[in-house]
């Protein structure tokens, strides 16, 4: 037995050696320089179109409808979650923990389309997160059966109404990312031309042209809310923005809301803690694909299922910004390879 055990070993180590340039050895170790993390088909497209992964390499725990790593030459790889909690924890976890990764100096890019809230931003506006909240980690009470002085339905585990701190924590509410490091990707970002549409225009003129939800995208430095609930609504969103405040004592400023963003960040942070990765190294960007709540124009429903006019710009804007960050990371490495302090 150990004979065959040592000749099906070597057999390996033969078919691997005399394998095509652009497979990877199962026995190479992979040591991204930038990790692209996209949630969904549609998210990481651009990245496929544009980029030139020469390498697919299968891991273990990834998601089956996204089974594969893509790497190019120059150590930028790129990993589809799948949508939701559930998708962004396992994949992450899987991703961090893989004996094929050297993840000790790679920067974290999860970029990818979400709901915008028209007092910050508007239909493909790009915006990076410095705090990262989670707003599903509540109570909740029928809207019928809140008592009459209540505004929202909403309120904070182990309490007894709204706008109360939680008195019960998970240790997953909120997630500081480098703040020195986000400065650095805005400032390198910020001038990037964004990608715009007739009907993103359209639906932006439904808005007062003194606002922000009027005016042509840009990017810049706001907080983001995850969910595994899509909503919409603005007495969801005034509840959340409440909540945010609680848990950051005022600091954060909402204006993307997303469905994978706190689930990815509690598998990144487990594995930093674990000496796998540096979580100061972890960077988030958002793009507005929808208004998260009712318009001049549209109902909270028809923004949620009828209006898709920001998804293009949102898809193409996610791409080009973080692209721009990750262009000067692999070009000017030795300013990057010992982290953003």
């Amino acid at each position: 037995m150990k004979i065959r055990s040592l000749l099906w070993a070597l057999s390996l180590l033969v078919s691997a050696a005399s394998s095509h340039a652009h497979t990877i050895d199962l026995h190479q170790i992979i040591t991204p320089k930038v990790m692209i993390v996209t949630s969904s088909s549609g998210d990481t497209k651009p990245w496929l179109e544009h980029i030139k992964f020469t390498q697919s390499i299968a891991l273990s725990g990834l998601n089956p409808q996204h089974p594969d790593l893509y790497c190019t030459d120059d150590a930028v790889c790129l990993v589809t979650t799948g949508m939701g909690y559930a998708n962004a924890a396992t994949t992450m976890m899987a991703l961090s923990f893989s004996a094929r990764l050297d993840l000790s100096n790679t920067y974290f890019m999860i970029a990818g389309t979400g709901g915008i809230d028209p007092k910050y931003g508007t239909l493909g506006s790009a915006h990076w997160a410095r705090y990262v909240v989670d707003g599903g980690l509540l109570h909740r009470i029928d809207a019928k059966q809140t008592p009459e002085k209540w505004q929202q339905t909403l309120f904070a585990l182990g309490t007894h109404a709204p706008n109360k701190k939680p008195k019960i924590y998970a240790g997953t509410e909120v997630y500081h990312l480098n703040d020195a490091l986000v400065n650095k990707a805005y400032k390198i970002s910020q001038s990037v031309t964004l990608f715009d549409t007739e009907q993103a225009q359209k639906a932006r003129a439904s808005f007062p042209d003194y606002s922000i939800a009027a005016k042509k995208p840009s990017v810049s430095i706001c907080d983001t809310l995850s969910s595994d609930t899509f909503w919409a609504g603005s007495r969801i969103a005034k509840a959340m923005h409440q909540h945010a405040a609680l848990l950051t004592n005022g600091k954060a400023k909402i204006c993307t809301t997303q469905m994978e963003d706190n689930a990815s960040l509690t598998a990144l942070k487990r594995a930093a803690e674990a000496g796998r990765l540096d979580f100061n190294r972890v960077l988030i960007l958002r793009t507005g694909a929808n208004f998260d709540q009712e318009t001049p124009k549209k109902s909270a429903l028809e923004t949620l299922t009828q209006d898709k006019s920001g998804a293009l710009p949102a898809t193409k804007n996610a791409y080009r910004v973080a692209n721009a960050v990750i262009y000067h990371i692999t070009h000017h490495w030795s300013q990057w390879q010992h982290g953003i302090k």
